[in-house]
């Protein structure tokens, strides 16, 4: 296809996607902007980080089956990380490009490194934002922790007693999220609660709801392999961006993913915790657009 401004609706596997093109007067390597979540939407990065990357760069955004404002497949289990890998194929096929950048942030840096061990020749450049580590017992402990050091003392105590109660990591980690409320999840996310308060608006202009099946048969289908453990042989320019407050992935998951990558480079933002795009959105759009352009 031509890449023109402007929304589509683009069929991949079966499934009707939404999907955006901004910035194809640049003529650029297109930027495919892949979403957090498991679930999540574009919503918010549309109208604040997006438009900005899109006066330089050729911006691709598109919604995953079954989230914001693609629609669902029939059967609620067919969110397997094979069929996200699928999908991205057909979509970037449809562009009708030969290689593609790739910017994913939160589960989407995740997600672009999948795509990006499973097709590494037809990626150009990756770009991670506050990346996860969904399998991993580290990923848990860092929320669970970040959970902790931004909880009222009510909430700190019952934290510590389901940890007493509970047998495993995990069983803590999904108990956890029936206990905290949206300040609390705002606390975790943000350092600075103004632009929390600008997120948490965004979310609820969208009216998009983020239905949980996604992360559920992620969680219960868990890649033979953890990615960690698959990331040596990717040699594509990488730059790996986090908040040093980030509560929610952490620094600790950003070192662990640059220490396996062979030609990534660290940047730490020191004004951010999970969303450096909205924390220091001037430093973000500039280290960015500098790793891109080098």
């Amino acid at each position: 296809m031509e890449l023109i401004n402007g929304e589509y609706t683009i069929l991949l596997n079966g499934i009707n996607h939404w999907m955006k093109i901004d910035g194809s007067q640049n003529k650029t390597i297109p930027l495919i902007i892949i979403h957090r979540g498991p679930g999540g939407n574009h919503y918010t990065f549309e109208r604040t980080v997006g438009p900005l990357l899109a006066k330089k760069r050729t911006i691709v955004y598109y919604e995953q089956r079954g989230c914001g404002r693609s629609d669902k497949p029939q059967c609620d289990d067919d969110y397997t990380m094979e069929s996200l890998i699928r999908d991205f194929i057909e979509l970037k096929k449809s562009l009708g490009v030969d290689r593609v950048d790739l910017l994913g942030y939160s589960f989407g840096g995740e997600l672009a490194l999948e795509f990006s061990v499973a097709f590494p020749e037809i990626i150009n450049n990756i770009i991670l934002s506050g990346p996860s580590l969904m399998d991993s017992e580290i990923q848990k402990m860092v929320q669970i922790t970040g959970f902790m050091s931004v909880a009222n003392k009510d909430l700190y105590n019952k934290i510590l007693l389901l940890q007493k109660e509970s047998t495993s990591i995990a069983d803590v980690y999904e108990k956890l999220w029936e206990l905290v409320d949206t300040e609390t999840v705002d606390l975790l996310l943000f350092e600075n609660q103004e632009i929390a308060k600008i997120n948490r608006s965004l979310w609820e202009e969208s009216n998009l709801i983020n239905t949980g099946l996604m992360m559920n048969v992620l969680e219960n289908t868990p890649c033979k392999f953890p990615l960690q453990y698959r990331l040596k042989d990717l040699k594509q320019p990488t730059l790996i961006i986090t908040g040093v407050f980030d509560r929610n992935t952490g620094v600790n998951i950003s070192k662990i993913i640059h220490r396996e990558l062979t030609n990534s480079t660290l940047e730490l933002f020191d004004n951010s915790a999970h969303f450096p795009d909205l924390e220091e959105t001037e430093k973000f759009i500039n280290v960015v657009l500098e790793f891109l352009k080098s």
